[in-house]
């Protein structure tokens, strides 16, 4: 069997794959992508990212509607149903398949579907959906199969009321009450979601406190939040079985304690999609969650072999991978690191109020012996906020005492997610360009959530002396 011959190959079409075959085809290799879905966009745009999102958008309407008009709150909880939300992402889904899959005609690169796997070194064959096999050969190869969730052994997955991260958005109507298991970044959002439609949510976590990696401020404002909007979190837990019957669900946890509820959602970790790729004869070591092992380049232990994505595991961010493909082709086609793809990456996290962070936290600060202050805008203050009726949440400024250099940006509240880019616009400027006095000298649209970075700014240099 012939093999057709190309430049490099990229296994997978999500935002990893995108990102590693856009640029290596527009440095004018030539690339194969090898998708086993029929459509392009990978978790990231058919179970993760974009339908879950899309679906917490029309979940939030649905809340803003019935706040702004109180009289109609039981009328739309009845004749809105989860099934309808769950149709409005899935036209989201629609249009940026349409659109991804333009991005590989215009530009030429050949989109193959099939199951890849490694036959030697240098040469992939692809299983296509009929049966054929086709062999490519390629001087570079970048994996960016993404990731699943985790399941563990003992739960059974095939059951009607217990449901993973991806299939937890085929329901059609909101159970009366659920119980989370996991209470990372997925966990929390679901239970977000799960809680504005009127579900009774335990949210059982593994941990001491809530999303362990975030400004402990932040961190308190999220669990605070949870609770106040009837979120039972139940911390330091683990489950030693789960019971699916007819009529319920039963968790049953090491502590002793019992939980039932009608749904069971799994949340606790995602498995990296590298099983069956023919990594081990090639010597490509995995981790015990299928991830692949990398080097500061995105390179396997085959110098030719890269991985990106969340196929190589943490920061799992669809921005994240999206750069990390972008920077394993540039060193493919230039030969050099372009660390700055992928440093200081925000955090999005989609509660209810929304989370995203940048930089360092202060209790990363306070360990490392840096003189830091603090600067906070209470979004409640804030005439924008108090306009649109959002006013829960804050933006916290963590500078440099002396230098005055920003050195965290921390946000909680509505949109935090896009107020977040302002100040990295900032802090990732070189030298005397990344000042938190940038903030007091620029004038703000008033009234505008924008704002809030000088009011922050103003509020933490008050502290200085």
């Amino acid at each position: 069997m012939s093999a057709r011959q190309f430049d490099v190959v990229v296994l997978g079409s999500g935002p990893g794959g995108e990102g590693a075959s856009m640029k290596a085809v527009k440095s004018g290799r030539r690339v194969c992508s090898v998708e086993q879905s029929p459509l392009v966009g990978g978790a990231c745009t058919h179970t993760a990212t974009i339908p879950s999102k899309a679906l917490r958008h029309a979940i939030q309407r649905l809340m803003d509607v019935q706040r702004d008009h109180p009289e109609l709150r039981s009328e739309l909880a009845r004749h809105t149903p989860l099934a309808d939300m769950m149709r409005a992402a899935t036209s989201v889904v629609s249009k940026q398949v349409q659109l991804r899959s333009t991005f590989y005609e215009r530009n030429r690169v050949e989109l193959v579907v099939g199951r890849a796997r490694f036959r030697d070194a240098h040469t992939v064959e692809v299983t296509e959906p009929r049966g054929s096999v086709e062999l490519m050969t390629a001087g570079a190869f970048v994996v960016a199969t993404g990731s699943r969730p985790y399941h563990p052994r003992g739960v059974d997955f095939r059951h009607p009321r217990i449901f993973d991260s991806d299939t937890i958005l085929r329901l059609r109507e909101s159970p009366p009450s659920m119980i989370i298991y996991g209470a990372g970044v997925i966990g929390c959002e679901y239970a977000s979601m799960f809680r504005m439609l009127g579900v009774k949510v335990d949210l059982v976590n593994t941990r001491d406190r809530l999303l362990s990696f975030l400004d402990d401020e932040i961190s308190d404002a999220l669990s605070y939040h949870l609770r106040e909007q009837g979120v039972l979190i139940r911390h330091q837990e683990e489950m030693t079985k789960v019971e699916a019957h007819d009529h319920g669900v039963v968790l049953h946890l090491k502590s002793g304690k019992r939980l039932k509820a009608d749904v069971f959602l799994w949340a606790n970790g995602r498995s990296g999609n590298s099983e069956d790729l023919g990594l081990e004869a090639l010597g490509i070591a995995v981790d015990s969650r299928g991830c692949i092992q990398v080097n500061d380049a995105y390179q396997t232990s085959v110098p030719h072999i890269y991985a990106v994505g969340d196929v190589v595991g943490a920061p799992s961010l669809a921005s994240a991978s999206y750069d990390q493909g972008r920077f394993a082709a540039t060193h493919i086609v230039e030969g050099r690191l372009e660390h700055k793809l992928v440093k200081d990456i925000p955090t999005g996290i989609y509660t209810s109020p929304e989370i995203s962070s940048l930089g360092r936290t202060e209790r990363e600060l306070t360990q490392a012996g840096i003189p830091y202050e603090v600067g906070h805008a209470f979004f409640k203050s804030l005439a924008r906020a108090q306009i649109t009726g959002r006013t829960v949440g804050m933006l916290k400024l963590l500078f440099q005492r002396e230098t005055r250099e920003i050195l965290g940006i921390h946000c909680f509240g509505d949109n935090a997610s896009e107020i977040i880019h302002i100040g990295q616009a900032i802090m990732t400027q070189e030298g005397p360009g990344n000042s938190i006095d940038y903030f007091i000298n620029t004038t703000f649209n008033y009234p505008t959530m924008a704002e809030a970075y000088r009011v922050a700014a103003l509020n933490g240099l008050n502290r200085l002396f």
